[in-house]
């Protein structure tokens, strides 16, 4: 069964399996003791510690190691939000980043902190001049991802590190995605990552804290791991982490080459097999491993349930697989199409076989959903009458979710005359990105949203051709 989803978490490296048997055997003892079997432990962690560090580029009293890679970008960010709070209380962050970044924002904020928000471009890249233009006197920290989890574009981190530096700002990058590629180049203050994006052990993260960074841990004081990372180390997984760290390094070169030619296959062929469909994030500035495309008039939901069904695992970042009912904040912030969303994220040694296979597969598994929501043609008809002289109709969608209110959208924009307006009224959030996105796609004009009596939206589209 391919699984396309290593952007959630890869499949466990041999190297990492093997490291962790043989230090379960040899790691279990306490390395801050001073007897043999504590040595020994000691002597397994600074290894661990000294492997991790120089994949990073960072000494190794640099780094700690945490129970989880939320939990090093959580530290790392309340750490540095204290340790500068004589500087100021404001943190910016790219609109794109990962949650764990934005709920540590959130908190940030209910404290009393300001946190503001730089937008991207529908590539889901920020603009540098722009994030330079947000720091100001009293900016405390900034986060910057490395590249974005969801659509695997990457990030001008080198341009935005420089502009930090010129600002006397920390710069804090989320590497979780990006670290098994590769160091991340430019002048970082902190790092965090999570061994389980790269075949290690899920529950071992990292954070690295340049020499000079001002840092204050919180929470209650501890000994280990430099008061960063409270807790008795779990020394085999972090053995493990390290280990199949250096060894997908090894590993980088010939799998980017051989995953980036299949991830183009895929942003090349989709298209061409399955009518109306939006390939998002950068072409060419992006991970290797991924690629995320949406489709028009899918429920998400279903098409991921069919996807399985035939033998592939694949994630979204589509409203309708998940239990808010809103839209991705990455695909929000971008401003494209939500509705029927598929992430790809191809491990290492996928077989180039098994995307042959998904090709042969999707366009027939999106006909089927798209025929359950009566939606059966690359653009569902309109009535075979003619236009009629209303110049405008109103659609009532509320209490429906997407993609109904855009495949209604679709059934009737034949229906006025160009030049004439649909109205259609929405209380589903995608709806916000997915009317407009649809017009992009089809050639019409997005008038513009106003609010609609039920507690939901009119969005308004001028038929052009």
């Amino acid at each position: 069964m391919p699984y396309f989803d290593a952007a959630s978490a890869a499949p466990l490296h041999p190297v990492a399996r093997q490291a962790l048997l043989a230090s379960l055997d040899e790691g279990w003892a306490d390395p801050a003791r001073l007897y043999r079997e504590g040595r020994r432990a000691r002597l397994l962690l600074d290894a661990a510690r000294e492997a991790a560090a120089d994949a990073v580029g960072c000494r190794p009293d640099e780094l700690v190691f945490t129970p989880s890679g939320t939990r090093a970008v959580h530290a790392g960010v309340s750490g540095a939000l204290a340790g500068r709070r004589r500087v100021g209380d404001r943190l910016v962050v790219s609109a794109v980043e990962h949650s764990s970044v934005l709920h540590a924002g959130e908190t940030h904020a209910a404290a009393g902190g300001t946190v503001t928000e730089v937008p991207v471009g529908r590539s889901g890249a920020v603009d540098p001049a722009v994030f330079a233009a947000a720091l100001g006197p009293d900016t405390a920290l900034a986060c910057l991802q490395s590249a974005n989890h969801e659509v695997g574009t990457e990030q001008p981190v080198a341009e935005v590190a420089e502009a930090c530096r010129a600002a006397g700002v920390p710069l804090l990058v989320d590497a979780a995605q990006s670290l098994g590629w590769g160091p991340v180049d430019g002048g970082w203050s902190l790092l965090t990552a999570s061994a389980h994006k790269w075949g290690g052990p899920a529950g071992v993260g990292l954070l690295a804290v340049r020499k000079g960074v001002r840092f204050a841990p919180q929470g209650p004081a501890d000994e280990r791991e430099s008061g960063r990372a409270p807790g008795f180390e779990n020394l085999p997984a972090i053995v493990a982490a390290a280990a199949s760290l250096r060894a997908v390094r090894a590993e980088a070169a010939a799998e980017d080459a051989r995953l980036r030619g299949l991830v183009d296959r895929i942003r090349t062929r989709v298209p061409e097999l399955v009518p109306d469909v939006e390939v998002v994030g950068d072409p060419v500035r992006r991970l290797p491993h991924l690629v995320t495309f949406s489709c028009l008039y899918v429920d998400g939901e279903t098409l991921l349930h069919e996807l399985d069904r035939e033998g592939f695992s694949v994630s979204s970042g589509s409203s309708c697989t998940s239990s808010t009912l809103t839209p991705s904040h990455v695909l929000r912030a971008m401003g494209v199409l939500s509705e029927g969303n598929v992430r790809l994220s191809l491990p290492a040694g996928t077989a180039a076989s098994d995307v042959d296979d998904f090709l042969d597969v999707l366009p027939r598994v999106v006909a089927v959903v798209r025929e359950r929501l009566g939606a059966t043609s690359s653009a569902p008809a309109a009535s075979a009458a003619p236009p009629s002289d209303s110049p405008s109709l109103v659609v009532d969608a509320l209490g429906r979710r997407c993609p109904i209110p855009v495949i209604e959208l679709a059934k009737v924009i034949g229906d006025v005359p160009v030049g004439g307006t649909v109205t259609v009224l929405a209380d589903d959030a995608a709806a916000r990105l997915d009317i407009p996105a649809w017009c992009e796609m089809r050639g019409q004009e997005y008038v513009g949203e106003s609010p609609a009596g039920g507690g939901g939206s009119a969005y308004v589209v001028r038929r052009l051709s």
